[in-house]
């Protein structure tokens, strides 16, 4: 590609040609009327003045440019760590405004994402501080009752106990959870990969879940009944972890009398996939994109009716991604909803 000439030359072309044909005119009139005038001096003089007003002019106007060219890289101190301080300043007025449209474009995607991650920052905090601060006010209730004498009434005091120990239990539930994401998101959480059957681990689970599930007629089911084990390479404890928020999910936002089904499919040679699929309430779709975020919820009010911490979908995703897998999410409201994630299978 041909490169192509600095304006700044361009100017000096222009100008000096001006002055020549000039001062050319003007020294031919003079050594015309006072002395013998022929072609060679003619061309001569023109040539003379060119070069000569050519450099004058080209150097002068690079200088005069790069002066205030310099004063505004030095001027703007946020460059140090931009690409304008490891080249050569230019001089060329289209490159520079090329070079801070840049620059201009840069600070304000980063202005953005620094708004972004405020508010991000904002609402994460108000999340937590309003998931600490329910456990807290609720054992700080049942405490001081039994301070002002309800202590001595021993079916009160049982119950008031009772009650206060479910919340410090939720306490510790959300902190764990928390310490867990923390871990998953700094990579501070090792993987133990062993081979195991995903088959016999999801059976485990509904075994687990099967009285929670039947309080509201929900039905625990694999898609078609496996014979054959199917053998996967994964951190075993993390997966079941995986498994169970899903499947606690889909029973606590399930339709009455519904079910949860869980099918395994290959997908590619060495890559199962996992579903997990209900017919409950369904998420709408501006809701999907934020659905991983620590304490997003769909429902502000009856998600927490419903208890758990906020967090288990952003630490399954988190837990699934630590496995280099995908996690997806297919649902349409009112009518139920699908997690799925791939596996490494077994050859």
């Amino acid at each position: 590609m041909q490169r192509k000439l600095k304006r700044t030359y361009k100017f000096a072309f222009k100008t000096a040609s001006y002055i020549t044909i000039f001062l050319t005119l003007l020294m031919s009139v003079f050594l015309y009327i006072f002395y013998v005038l022929d072609w060679i001096q003619i061309v001569f003089i023109a040539l003379t003045c060119f070069v000569s007003s050519f450099v004058i002019i080209q150097y002068r106007v690079e200088q005069f440019i790069y002066k205030r060219v310099k004063k505004v890289y030095d001027d703007l101190t946020l460059l140090e760590s931009s690409t304008l301080k490891k080249e050569r300043i230019t001089t060329d007025m289209a490159t520079l405004t090329k070079e801070i449209d840049k620059y201009a474009k840069d600070r304000k995607l980063e202005i953005e994402m620094l708004k972004v991650r405020e508010e991000y920052r904002k609402e994460f905090l108000g999340n937590v501080s309003h998931e600490l601060k329910t456990p807290l006010f609720t054992v700080q209730g049942y405490l001081l009752t039994l301070l002002d004498g309800a202590v001595k009434d021993e079916n009160v005091r049982d119950k008031y106990l009772s009650n206060a120990n479910k919340g410090v239990d939720r306490l510790i539930y959300i902190v764990k959870d928390l310490d867990m994401i923390t871990k998953l998101e700094i990579g501070d959480l090792r993987l133990n990969i062993e081979t195991f059957d995903i088959v016999e681990l999801i059976e485990s689970v509904f075994e687990l879940f099967e009285m929670k599930a039947s309080k509201k007629n929900i039905t625990l089911a694999f898609d078609i009944d496996y014979t054959e084990p199917i053998l996967v390479n994964a951190d075993k404890e993390r997966i079941e972890q995986v498994l169970t928020n899903l499947i606690v999910n889909s029973i606590k936002y399930g339709s009455k009398q519904g079910t949860t089904e869980v099918s395994i499919e290959n997908l590619i040679k060495n890559k199962v996939i996992v579903r997990i699929t209900d017919n409950g309430e369904g998420i709408e779709k501006k809701h999907i994109p934020r659905l991983f975020e620590r304490f997003y919820r769909v429902d502000k009010s009856g998600s927490r009716k419903e208890g758990g911490s906020g967090l288990g979908l952003a630490i399954v995703k988190h837990i699934i991604e630590a496995h280099d897998e995908k996690i997806y999410i297919e649902s349409e409201f009112e009518v139920g909803s699908e997690f799925s994630f791939t596996l490494e299978k077994v050859e």
